[in-house]
């Protein structure tokens, strides 16, 4: 160590530059600029130029793809995305967006309601960005899109943020059957994650609440008035607060940061495209009749639904983005049935011989649902066209279909 230190203080003697010896001052030694070998050798030591490299590499490759990440941004929910041709408007997941340059897009989702409120956008030139995670969509409700240059489809969940550029934000993604939304409830973080992305860009966001935020209601039929008798920590509270709690989230957005919201209550909605056994009643009773299964109704069978095929509920759905109300609307069929009356239409339309099973009650199952669409007719001008006895056939056709490839590929 002290033959170190020497040669050390040697060194500096060596490279000190004279000074007068009147100056009580010595500056700093210079440093002699490094010759190329010793600067490769430093590159070269410890990986360092391994590193440069993987640094431009990520830096190149951000830069490259950042046209076409623009590109993406209108769209969707865990929702879908449109632009049109047209001034219309955008929507999301689960959503509908719409792009700038003078058009408008929507997202809409690769589920039941979010593909066919696709066809429509599409149909009247409208440019469609969709956005789901699948959870409970399925490719093949859009697939006869993909060749459309004016679709695109991006695989993402809304409970992620996600930047996009668009002008109108049909918000659907949320699992609406119980079977699904009782394992993965996504409505808070979802709608938070697509009204902050409103906000950001100034997209007019519509939101799909349910008829479910009036609970087991005290008031028949229901207004948009009506505050709801909802059990706030039962089995069907996850949806049931959820979209309560979205509804509130929507209010906060509009009053508070000039976010144009809309807001649809949708009541029960049956149609092509739905999922086979997601425990609805329609598709259940429909899919069990087909297979010449027992029809199953929970409890007495006397509680009631309202029925509306799945067009009336899409041109609500437009009607509402493209009108200036805020809302709520219900969006439903007054036509009451109850689940015994509903039966007997699926054994008229299917197979007259099919039977019922009687199971218990589910908890906190309504026992009544009607909704009151007076405020839609007046404000919107919207009123369902299609009975249930008129619609059933086009989805029994469907479901048919469906079961029919369902078994071929288990060989049955």
């Amino acid at each position: 160590m002290k033959q170190l230190h020497k040669q050390m203080s040697s060194k500096r003697d060596d490279d000190t530059i004279p000074t007068s010896q009147s100056s009580p001052y010595s500056p700093k030694a210079l440093k002699h600029p490094r010759s190329l070998p010793r600067s490769l050798h430093y590159l070269f030591r410890e990986q360092r130029l391994l590193f440069i490299l993987v640094g431009i590499l990520i830096g190149s490759t951000f830069f490259i793809l950042q046209p076409s990440l623009s590109r993406l941004s209108p769209a969707e929910s865990t929702s879908l995305i449109a632009r049109s041709a047209s001034s219309t408007n955008y929507s999301p997941s689960r959503m509908s967006f719409n792009y700038g340059g003078g058009k408008t897009g929507r997202v809409p989702v690769a589920g039941f309601v979010g593909s066919h409120l696709v066809d429509k956008l599409i149909g009247r030139g409208d440019e469609v960005i969709v956005i789901d995670n699948f959870f409970t969509g399925r490719k093949e409700n859009l697939v006869h899109l993909f060749s459309n240059p004016r679709f695109e489809l991006i695989r993402h969940d809304v409970v992620e943020p996600i930047l996009l550029e668009v002008d109108q934000i049909y918000h659907l993604a949320c699992p609406a059957s119980p079977v699904h939304y009782k394992y993965n409830p996504t409505n808070v973080m979802g709608t938070l994650n697509m009204l902050g992305l409103a906000k950001r860009v100034g997209a007019r966001f519509l939101l799909t609440s349910t008829s479910e935020v009036y609970g087991d209601p005290l008031e028949h039929p229901q207004k948009e008035t009506y505050w709801g008798n909802v059990n706030p920590i039962g089995e069907r509270s996850c949806y049931d607060e959820g979209k309560r709690t979205a509804e509130t989230l929507a209010m906060d957005y509009h009053r508070g940061a000039g976010v144009e919201v809309r807001i649809a209550r949708i009541f029960n909605t049956y149609g092509p495209r739905m999922c086979l056994d997601d425990g609805r009643v329609v598709s259940n009773f429909v899919a069990q009749t087909i297979r010449k299964h027992p029809m199953t109704v929970y409890g007495d069978g006397k509680q009631t639904r309202s029925f509306q095929y799945v067009s009336d509920l899409v041109d609500g759905l437009v009607a509402l983005m493209e009108n200036d109300h805020v809302g709520p609307f219900n969006l439903g069929n007054p036509g009451e049935f109850t689940m015994l009356e509903l039966a007997e239409v699926v054994k008229e339309v299917i197979d007259t011989s099919a039977t019922i099973e009687f199971k218990p009650n589910t908890a906190d199952d309504p026992h009544k649902r009607k909704p009151d669409i007076s405020k839609a007719k007046e404000l919107l001008n919207w009123e369902p066209k299609i009975s249930l006895r008129d619609g059933l056939p086009r989805m029994v056709s469907d479901f048919r279909n469906r079961i029919l490839n369902e078994d071929e590929g288990k060989g049955l």
